[in-house]
């Protein structure tokens, strides 16, 4: 198995875990989400979001075009999450180690990917 599919599954297995811990979000996430104001009635679509991801990045094993669709769009999804912490002014763990952190490795997977 090549570096670029073994970063493609080891994003994909982070987000599965991402989604199950959102499912019934455990304290630190739900405190993240209450922090940036995200309300409640769209907590229930993140397990959906993040499992579809991990479903995307999974099947860009395969299919060179979606692993690069999807590992944008995820650093998309980190971009705006940091934007939300900024705009909360929430500059605690939660921006400089959850959202800062899965930016920088979701684009690593995708500048991993764009160059296979």
């Amino acid at each position: 198995m090549s570096w670029p599919h073994l970063a493609l599954l080891a994003l994909a297995l982070v987000q599965l875990v991402d989604a199950v811990l959102s499912l019934r979000p455990v304290g630190f996430v739900r405190d993240c989400l209450t922090d940036v104001g995200l309300p409640r009635r769209w907590w229930r679509l993140l397990p959906v979001v993040k499992t579809a991801s991990a479903a995307g990045l999974v099947a860009g094993v395969r299919w060179h075009w979606l692993a690069v669709l999807t590992s944008a769009a995820l650093v998309l999804y980190f971009l705006l999450a940091i934007g939300a912490h900024v705009r909360a002014r929430d500059f605690a763990r939660n921006l400089f180690l959850n959202a800062s952190g899965m930016l920088v490795l979701c684009a690593a997977v995708l500048g991993i990917t764009l160059s296979a």
